[in-house]
């Protein structure tokens, strides 16, 4: 159970990492194609490292992480029906999940201002009902 926190604590700082990485102060329209890239790559890594806090997670509580080419999908799932997340923090983080599939499987240069704006601005909340569910199942 401690190597477990102790690898949750080490996700949870890289995230914070992430988001402090964040430009919040430019609209995305305004960035460069590179500094889109950027962007997005910190988001699709936003959201891998949720991902890797969920199957610590759900180990932790006895289920094995889900297989497969929904996995994904599956894992976010198992993880609100195991009470490791809410279902309000499952609908916020859905939004990273579609876009963690956009982004592993187009290019960079199909990237949209218009789509990452709201992705960018609403990580933050989207981390901190994390964080509750997180904190709630850790005591």
């Amino acid at each position: 159970m401690a190597e477990a926190r102790e690898q949750i604590a080490l996700e949870v700082e890289n995230l914070k990492r992430i988001l402090a990485e964040l430009p919040l102060t430019r609209p995305c329209a305004s960035l460069s194609v590179l500094e889109l890239a950027g962007v997005a790559a910190f988001l699709h890594n936003f959201y891998n490292g949720i991902e890797n806090i969920l199957k610590v997670a759900v180990k932790v509580r006895g289920f094995e992480v889900p297989t497969g080419s929904s996995w994904h999908r599956d894992l976010v799932n198992l993880a609100c029906a195991a009470g490791v997340l809410s279902e309000a923090t499952v609908n916020s983080l859905r939004p990273y999940l579609a876009f963690r599939h956009f982004f592993s499987h187009g290019y960079a240069v199909q990237l949209e201002a218009a789509r990452l704006e709201p992705l960018l601005h609403e990580a933050s909340l989207a981390f901190h009902a994390f964080q509750q569910d997180l904190n709630a199942l850790q005591g």
